[in-house]
């Protein structure tokens, strides 16, 4: 079972990317706007590889 600090280690960094997205998407014709986008995208896919390398790591 999944211990709630690696669940909180989760959860914290894909929902701050789903909210840079969110926002980035709703300023997607300025600059700053597709930099949060990018950085947003990028927080997730970090996350989700740094799960996939741990778990290979086992």
């Amino acid at each position: 079972m999944i211990s709630m600090s690696s669940f909180h280690s989760m959860l914290i960094p894909i929902l701050s990317g789903m909210i840079m997205l969110a926002i980035g998407f709703n300023f997607r014709d300025k600059n700053v706007g597709v930099f949060a986008m990018w950085v947003g995208m990028l927080m997730i896919l970090a996350t989700v590889i740094y799960k996939i390398l741990a778990k290979l790591n086992e």
